[in-house]
């Protein structure tokens, strides 16, 4: 069995015990460049989808409900519900640790954290774990998960941790046990996003001229040569280093390099922004780039965020956190949800409106609708509303049939 794990780049192969160990170096991709999460985050695209969707995860807590019969209420006096609203350990607040987990979770495609329990096998910590010191195998007797964790720069002997001991949170992928990293499935758009960049700093570092040659008549000695050069290179070389090309007799030279503008390197990065953004289901406004938001469309586009990106997200987790910290009991009564209000709001004023239709439809009472804007409540605000036009409709006959009695 595999004891340690190494410090480095890491990309996933079977040990001989059935574990999926992180080991090896960055993935080759065919603009030259090695991509890997580290790499992917000097990316200012990949950088932006990770940002957003881990930071999204940060400002949304997820809340302990209890079912009361038809009704629900916060289990605040759980200690889970404790963990998951203000600190998830002594040193970490808990949304510091969405904020780490959602990282990771963009990143690599799974997040991890060790659930500690007491002796009577109550949670009362949650810890994050690096995610490359975490391999996993599949328990030939329960299927279950088995998780070893290392630790990422020592070499340390690992340890096994039973599927209660581990929260893991898993992205979209073809393994059973783990999600697939969206750094290693787009390595190579963020590679070509990569090397655009270094592209562009090479041509502007060089004055965003190609290098130059000169032409001299006549055969030079090498003595002429070595004294042309300098000469030249001193008044036109500039700070980069980038040697003039010299020529004599009838030699010529024709460049057959791309230009910026042969390239269309300017599109090709505007492209590459579209294409990054694909294997996180960022919208690109969300990404800074603006050329195709206008303020109609601004609005649709942060709700398919929601519905399309960030909702899937939460749904996995809040399952896996109810799976790993309450136990099957509990599961019958309790569950976990985000509070998703601030990030899917309308502007005020559609907002405001939306509450008077459904005040007056008896949809909701005002005070329910003053508690989504977080304003205390005021006496009477509790009665439902139902216009004065309106009735239940009859139970027995027709309009013709009212109508008929109406008039006998």
């Amino acid at each position: 069995m595999l004891g340690w794990i190494k410090n480095s780049l890491f990309t996933e192969r079977k040990s001989d015990d059935g574990y999926e160990l992180l080991t090896g170096g960055a993935l080759p991709t065919a603009a030259g460049v090695s991509v890997s999460p580290e790499s992917a985050m000097r990316c200012s695209v990949s950088f932006a989808c990770i940002k957003v969707i881990a930071e999204t995860i940060e400002q949304l807590t997820p809340h302990l409900y209890r079912r009361t019969g038809d009704d629900r209420e916060r289990a605040t006096d759980h200690p889970v519900s404790a963990l998951v609203t203000k600190a998830a350990n002594d040193w970490t607040p808990a949304s510091e640790f969405r904020l780490v987990l959602g990282t990771h979770f963009a990143t690599h495609g799974n997040a991890y954290a060790f659930v500690n329990r007491d002796t009577a096998g109550r949670v009362v910590e949650l810890i994050p774990l690096d995610p490359r010191a975490v391999s996993v195998r599949q328990d030939p007797r329960t299927m279950a998960p088995v998780y070893m964790v290392g630790t990422s720069n020592t070499a340390l002997p690992a340890r096994e941790y039973d599927r209660s001991e581990i929260l893991h949170i898993r992205g979209v992928g073809l393994d059973v046990h783990k999600g697939a990293s969206p750094v290693t499935l787009g390595r190579e758009a963020i590679g070509l996003a990569l090397t655009l960049e270094s592209h562009c700093g090479s041509l502007f570092g060089n004055g965003a001229k190609p290098s130059g040659l000169l032409k001299v008549k006549g055969t030079l000695g090498e003595e002429q040569f070595r004294r042309v050069r300098a000469m030249f290179s001193n008044f036109y070389q500039g700070v980069t280093g980038k040697r003039i090309m010299i020529l004599s007799d009838a030699m010529d030279f024709q460049q057959v390099q791309l230009t910026s503008v042969d390239s269309q390197t300017l599109e090709m990065r505007r492209f590459q922004v579209e294409e990054v953004s694909r294997f996180w289901r960022v919208p690109l406004h969300l990404v800074n780039e603006m050329d195709r938001a206008t303020h109609a469309n601004a609005e649709s586009m942060g709700q398919q965020f929601l519905t399309f990106c960030m909702l899937p997200i939460l749904r996995l987790w809040c399952d896996a956190m109810a799976i790993t910290l309450l136990t099957p009991v509990e599961r019958e009564t309790h569950y976990f949800e985000f509070e998703v209000n601030d990030i899917a709001r309308a502007d005020i004023a559609a907002r405001f409106e939306a509450y008077s239709k459904a005040i007056n439809s008896g949809v909701l009472n005002p005070n329910e609708a003053r508690g989504k804007e977080n304003m205390p409540g005021y006496e009477g605000g509790e009665t439902f509303m139902r216009p004065v036009n309106t009735a239940p409709a009859p139970t027995t006959g027709g309009a013709g049939g009212t109508m008929g009695a109406t008039d006998a």
